[in-house]
């Protein structure tokens, strides 16, 4: 099966999981013999085109005007892909399944769905509304209706846990047939230290000798809790002040935390490392007596996969997937969300209880590499491609020349309950040449018309028509009950 993936990131490039987990599947997808094509954005010292363990990478410079915002960067990024995309075909590839990746490939994944006939899949990784608990501005609405935009035109949608099966299906009122849930994987063997080092004098970077280690890894943003991990600090300190806090990661909260540790007065035993690289994050593993995970929202939770499989004992947040991956006392321990007491009660049980870490954190990684493999990832996500090839071949769509075809848009547009609600069909629409708030004569001289009478009608509109059948209703002009 030939396989094209859309995917904004890729390694080198890694701002969040999105990047690592398309390299893995598409790598996994390859040793199962698959052909994969990813097309993604550029990266510095990075070839455009190049074969990685099999997977054939695109990487799209991004030419001509730079965007205004992040949102037109991404739409700039998706026209790329469609370039790339067309280019493939013109040299002869012939793809069976176009796979994007969140809002981020939603413009090309549906574009190239309907201009190359082959059935599109999303993986929604996260949603605006999850990240931001609620929709507070027209950037966030935006976003989000890309979001359902993608998921409307894929033909199945697959998320990481039970937690976002529900969640896209609040969300997007998502038919529930159209939902296949695999979680996310890890490779065990990316998280061990390699090479050897001097352990006491990389952990003396960091921690004194007689200090423990309590490790986080990942954004500084609101949904990671790390202001969380702070108020939780002097609480453990009031009980054991041989403890340092290592935070590695950057984002756009970093200083505010830097100044939030420095009102409570623990910055001497906080280290903010910045940016980690994946040599660095092992060896802080591998120095760590706990890892924490206090994430408000975290879909999935591969991060406290990544701690497992090094064999560090993972205190997480009982919220999302962490809590679907992370079983309590028996492969981790889960704190309240959001709740400082119960984060630093439960890092003092690892600290205080040895035994109890080391029985925790053996559990745990082998069921890491029992559970959260790769090769299953694929497997799954392999039947999922070969499902919807299937009933793609039974639909209407392949006795269809070209899109749009009349009988598809019959069957398939806005038959999902919501969907008028979101979709926007504007090819039909008259230009408003009025807004709402404006009246005729405010348009006299408009550059754009001779005449307000010229597009205007200056009769009465009718009333409307009351159809009660005994129900009172709202008479819009009179303002009354009748």
């Amino acid at each position: 099966m030939r396989v094209l993936m859309l995917s904004w990131e890729y390694p080198p490039q890694v701002v969040g999981g999105l990047g690592r987990h398309v390299a893995e599947l598409s790598q996994a997808l390859v040793e199962m013999g698959h052909e994969v094509h990813v097309l993604t954005g550029d990266v510095a010292d990075a070839p455009a085109q190049e074969t990685l363990r099999g997977v054939n990478v695109h990487r799209l410079k991004m030419y001509g005007p730079a965007g205004r915002d992040f949102v037109e960067s991404v739409t700039h990024l998706n026209i790329n892909m469609l370039e790339a995309a067309l280019g493939l075909v013109r040299r002869g590839y012939v793809f069976d399944i176009i796979h994007s990746h969140d809002w981020l490939a939603a413009h090309a994944g549906k574009a190239l769905k309907h201009g190359l006939m082959r059935p599109l899949i999303a993986t929604i990784h996260a949603t605006e509304f999850g990240r931001n608990h609620g929709l507070h501005n027209d950037l966030q609405r935006h976003i989000s209706n890309l979001e359902w935009w993608l998921t409307y035109e894929a033909w199945k949608v697959i998320c990481c846990s039970q937690y976002m099966r529900g969640e896209i299906q609040y969300i997007f009122q998502l038919p529930g047939d159209k939902i296949r849930v695999i979680p996310n994987g890890v490779n065990a063997e990316d998280f061990a230290v390699q090479e050897d080092f001097d352990r006491q004098s990389f952990r003396r970077l960091y921690a004194a000798d007689d200090e423990r280690i309590v490790y986080f890894v990942g954004r500084l943003v609101h949904e990671k809790g790390v202001d969380v991990l702070l108020e939780a600090v002097p609480l453990v300190l009031a009980e054991d002040q041989q403890v340092k806090f290592v935070i590695a990661g950057k984002g756009p909260a970093e200083y505010a935390l830097r100044e939030r540790a420095h009102h409570l007065g623990v910055s001497q035993k906080i280290y903010f490392a910045g940016f980690v690289d994946d040599s660095t994050r092992n060896r802080l593993y591998a120095c760590a007596d706990v890892a924490v995970v206090p994430s408000l929202y975290e879909p999935f939770g591969i991060v406290a996969l990544e701690a497992m499989a090094a064999g560090v004992p993972v205190v997480v947040a009982d919220t999302g997937g962490l809590s679907e991956v992370v079983k309590h006392a028996e492969n981790g321990l889960r704190a309240y969300p959001g709740n400082p007491r119960s984060l630093a009660d439960n890092i003092l049980a690892y600290l205080k209880a040895p035994e109890f870490a080391a029985y925790i954190k053996e559990r745990a990684a082998r069921e890491v590499r029992e559970k959260y493999n790769w090769s299953l990832v694929a497997a799954e996500t392999s039947a999922v491609y070969q499902e919807v090839l299937q009933e793609f071949q039974n639909s209407p769509w392949t006795e269809a020349d070209s899109f749009p075809a009349d009988e598809i848009l019959a069957k398939t547009r806005l038959t999902t309950q919501g969907a008028q609600a979101r979709y926007q069909d504007t090819s039909s629409d008259p230009y408003p040449f009025q807004d709402p708030w404006e009246s005729p004569e405010q348009l006299v001289g408009s550059r754009y018309l001779h005449s307000p009478r010229q597009y205007l009608s200056s009769s009465p509109k009718p009333k409307p028509e009351r159809v009660s059948e005994g129900v009172r209703w709202l008479d819009p002009e009179e303002g009354g009950l009748s």
